[in-house]
């Protein structure tokens, strides 16, 4: 019995957590997040639309854009 309250505790706890990276937009086609700042490991690369920059992984090789 204690078991069971143990599994439905834990998968209730579980429920709860957001998966990870889902609470940031994406950008810079689906490489990048729109964040208040960047991390240490990562390159600003541009303004998102609510005005937020785009944070890119270094490890990225970013494409150039070409200009239409």
């Amino acid at each position: 019995m204690t078991q069971l309250l143990l599994l439905v505790v834990a998968l209730l706890v579980l429920g709860h957590v957001p998966p990870g990276r889902s609470e940031f937009k994406r950008c810079w086609k689906g490489q990048g997040a729109c964040r208040p700042y960047c991390t240490r490991h990562e390159a600003y690369m541009q303004l998102c639309p609510d005005a937020s920059l785009c944070c890119l992984a270094y490890g990225l090789k970013v494409a150039k854009i070409e200009n239409v």
